[in-house]
């Protein structure tokens, strides 16, 4: 079934026409998510699939979860990154918390899969560029995780972390029966600035800036988890979350860090290590 839908036929084209950019009600969704983002960097676009598309894209969600990868390594800081010994051990890049999902890597996805024809279909990043107020957006050049898979199984839990893009486009396939809340700390950091107090506020069970996000099947999010703190709370119900991760930059050649790639996916490619020489990055937060 996947492959014989189009992409508008994945979408639910009565309410989100996304193609036709002169549709007063393609307008009107930009409106609204732009106004969301500028509250706390997060808006949501509810029932954006067509009963038929949710089902392709959750389908190939499914058929793939056997093959997601576990790190090995359990614990991880909000900068999904290595400690500072410089530190002390109540810094936060020294405060290590559990991180038990899994993903189901990019390049499990072929090219005739209705998740990486919508990825790369023209129409949908011209909607999200809008949306985002961008001129332009690009394909996220990482080949193991531009567009990706999380998988919460009971149990599993994704802990407080920030995102390597300034934004993240997620599609909800399923949630969690019970628990697996997505949370998060708008604008905890800024470009320059890492506010590692008050990261550390949070971290130390502060949840006055924190807000919860209730989710449904079929919504698209907007995200700018580059600069607030996010995490998934642990799956306490009986079937796995799926969570499809769209993954775009605002210029072209970004590709992950060699080490957080590894950490996350289980494996990196030739493209990782010539891009370790020569890094392209907007900020010189941490990653």
């Amino acid at each position: 079934m996947a492959q014989s839908l189009s992409c508008k036929e994945i979408i639910d084209q009565s309410n989100y026409p996304i193609d036709e950019v002169d549709n007063p009600k393609r307008q009107e969704v930009i409106e609204q998510v732009r106004a969301q983002l500028a509250v706390d960097g997060c808006a949501v676009v509810r029932n954006f699939f067509s009963e038929e598309g949710l089902n392709a894209l959750l389908d190939e969600a499914n058929q793939r979860k056997p093959d997601a990868y576990y790190s090995p390594k359990k614990d991880c800081n909000v900068y999904l990154g290595s400690p500072d010994e410089s530190q002390s051990k109540e810094h936060p890049r020294n405060i290590f918390m559990p991180r038990t999902n899994g993903f189901v890597r990019a390049d499990t996805f072929d090219d005739e899969s209705a998740s990486r024809r919508l990825y790369y279909w023209e129409p949908l990043k011209q909607f999200l560029a809008d949306c985002l107020d961008k001129p332009e957006l690009f394909i996220y050049e990482d080949p193991i995780s531009n567009m990706i898979v999380n998988v919460g199984k009971k149990g599993q839990q994704f802990n407080w972390h920030f995102d390597t893009n300034e934004f993240t486009i997620t599609m909800l396939l399923k949630p969690a029966a019970k628990g697996g809340h997505f949370e998060y700390v708008p604008g905890l950091r800024t470009p320059n600035d890492e506010c590692y107090d008050e990261v550390k506020k949070v971290l130390d069970g502060d949840r006055s800036r924190v807000k919860r996000l209730e989710l449904n099947a079929g919504d698209l999010q907007f995200f700018l988890g580059r600069f607030s703190l996010h995490q998934v709370t642990e799956n306490l119900g009986d079937e796995d979350r799926l969570l499809l991760i769209m993954s775009f930059t605002e210029q072209p050649g970004v590709i992950g860090s060699m080490y957080r790639v590894k950490d996350l996916y289980g494996k990196v490619t030739a493209a990782h290590l010539v891009n370790e020489e020569s890094r392209i990055r907007a900020d010189g937060l941490l990653d």
